[in-house]
């Protein structure tokens, strides 16, 4: 259990320190626009979108799958590096590949010296089967980017989007 508080912290960390390189999460009513995604159990519908640069995008998460499914915004290192995380949380039972167990996910473990497991990084939300879900987002100014379902083995089969930025 302790890797997992680990993996947690360092998601939460990782958005951080990237956050010139992905950009920000942002208030809905400052967006400029919204954007509705929708997730089937093997791709995202847009495959891919176009911001502008320091744009702030308002974004409908639609999941039309039978699968749990996440949206993340961030590049494509992050993206592996979540990867690996996402496995552990389904390891030990977090989350199934339709469901989200609330209460392990908001589980009081600092009486056992772990602090609390959470899954709430700005750049990511997760999506149960026939949910929707809002995310809003203000873009860096240029970089890579990418939206992705980072479950095990959903990336794979094609559960990424590219984010061009361009004026």
């Amino acid at each position: 259990m302790r890797s997992l508080s680990v993996f947690i912290v360092l998601s939460s960390v990782s958005v951080v320190l990237h956050a010139a390189e992905i950009g920000s999460p942002a208030d809905a009513a400052s967006a400029a626009r919204s954007v509705e995604i929708t997730l089937h159990d093997n791709y995202f519908e847009p495959e891919s979108i176009t911001v502008a640069p320091g744009e702030t995008v308002r974004f409908t998460i639609d999941n039309q799958g039978n699968l749990l499914h996440q949206f993340t915004i961030g590049t494509p290192a992050m993206h592996t590096a979540q990867q690996a995380e996402m496995a552990v949380m389904m390891d030990h039972g977090m989350l199934s590949d339709t469901a989200i167990d609330q209460h392990a996910m908001h589980m009081d473990h600092s009486g056992m010296g772990m602090g609390e497991m959470t899954h709430d990084a700005p750049n990511t939300v997760l999506v149960a089967p026939g949910q929707s879900a809002e995310l809003t987002w203000t873009f860096p100014e240029s970089g890579t980017l990418e939206y992705a379902c980072n479950l095990p083995g959903r990336y794979d089969v094609g559960m990424v989007g590219e984010i061009a930025i361009a004026p």
